[in-house]
């Protein structure tokens, strides 16, 4: 799967604030697509992998307005999607996440 191109939303962002666009105007835009760039490649990744999971982890994901707008758009799609609950979404869960597997490999 090809990574997602920042070209148009970075275009975008650049003609809001040209137009004299608020900053809230220009924050939620982005976020929003952010989040449907981010529902859709999670869709194809789940759809090629045969799965109706999505797991969302990693930094950015601490930002709730990016989970909000990417659980809503992956769950409208059908898919069960887990987030970060008792552990950080940014480098500490994933660490956690790293030993557990180590810890769960025959040597």
């Amino acid at each position: 799967m090809a990574g997602l191109d920042p070209r148009a939303a970075i275009g975008a962002i650049a003609a809001d604030v040209a137009a004299g666009a608020p900053p809230g105007v220009v924050s939620a835009r982005f976020h929003r697509g952010l989040a449907q760039a981010t529902a859709t490649a999670c869709a194809v990744a789940a759809e090629r992998a045969g799965t109706g999971l999505v797991v969302l982890g990693g930094g950015v994901f601490h930002n709730r307005l990016l989970v909000s707008g990417t659980v809503a758009l992956l769950e409208r799609a059908g898919l069960r999607v887990l987030t970060a609950e008792r552990l950080p979404a940014g480098d500490g869960g994933i660490a956690f996440g790293q030993a557990a597997v180590a810890a769960a490999t025959p040597v």
